[in-house]
Formats: C-alpha cells, sequence, structure tokens
C-alpha cells in the first residue's frame, strides 16, 4: 500500500511541475483510503507556507471537518521541511513517509533549513513515526526533471 500512495504523491509532484509550480507532492490516508492529495502552490498562491504538505492537511482537516488527523498518515515526496514537520505533529499524524531528503531539496536551490525530521522529532518528544527513504530514486528523479525547465522556481 505504501508504494501505491507514494506512487499518487509523486504524481501530485508532476501535476504540480506542469502547472509551473515546484516538484513537491503529498498524500495524506486513513485506513487504506485517501483522505486529500496535493502539490506545492507556493508560487500559484503567492504563499510561502503552501507547501504540498500543508495544502494537503489543510484538506483533510476540512474534508474531516477536524483538526486532529490521528489515525492519518502522510506520503510527501520529500522529507518534509521544519514547517512541515511541526504541522505533521499538531495534527497529529501516526505517520511520515517520505522519498526524497531535505539535502536533496537544498542541492536544486531550495532555502532548506538542515534539520531533519528525526533530529526535530528527537528533540521535540514527538510521537510521529517516520519512514524515510521510500522509493527514493524516483522522488529525486523529480527535481532533476523539474531542473531542466526554464520556469523552475525555487524559494
Amino acid at each position: 500500500m505504501d508504494e501505491r500512495f507514494m506512487r499518487m504523491a509523486i504524481e501530485k509532484a508532476r501535476e504540480g511541475v506542469a502547472q509551473g509550480g515546484s516538484p513537491f507532492g503529498a498524500c495524506i490516508v486513513r485506513d487504506g483510503e485517501v483522505v486529500a492529495c496535493a502539490h506545492n502552490r507556493v508560487w500559484q498562491e503567492t504563499d510561502i507556507t503552501a507547501h504540498a504538505e500543508i495544502v494537503a492537511i489543510r484538506e483533510a482537516c476540512r474534508k474531516l471537518g477536524t483538526i486532529d488527523l490521528s489515525g492519518c498518515e502522510i506520503y510527501s515526496t520529500c522529507e518534509p521541511c521544519p514547517m512541515c514537520f511541526a504541522a505533521c505533529h499538531w495534527a497529529r499524524l501516526d505517520r511520515v513517509i517520505f522519498g526524497a531528503r531535505i539535502a536533496d531539496a537544498a542541492a536544486c536551490g531550495f532555502n532548506e533549513l538542515p534539520i531533519s525530521n528525526r533530529e526535530m522529532k528527537e528533540k521535540g518528544g514527538s510521537p510521529v513515526e517516520i519512514t524515510g527513504d521510500f522509493l527514493r530514486d524516483e522522488c529525486v528523479e523529480l527535481f532533476r526533471s523539474w531542473r531542466g525547465k526554464e520556469e523552475g522556481r525555487t524559494y
């Protein structure tokens, strides 16, 4: 099941790139059912907080009518930045599954803070379970294909 949902996040990232956005996608799942799937919308919405994970969390909360996403997992094409990991923690997501690493995003020019999810979990005492490097090569490829496009902008 993990592979299916990560591939959905990858497709959402591709969709976002096709719309002139950045190469990030996220999918939130509860009990094997997709609750929300989104791509990064920073440039489209002129909102620096519109990362794929944040957009997906907002959609999931609206759909479920709650800010408590206990019982849900998030699949993200890239390791969530500190803002996104904090949002995953505050939303009480059970698990974060990510592909590419923060360092991969930084290598493409994104203004990343080099603080890993594991470090945040440890220092903050978060119960969120973390599974990293899942389909990593495919997720890193999103950066490579995006980087070749003229409109590819970082932030």
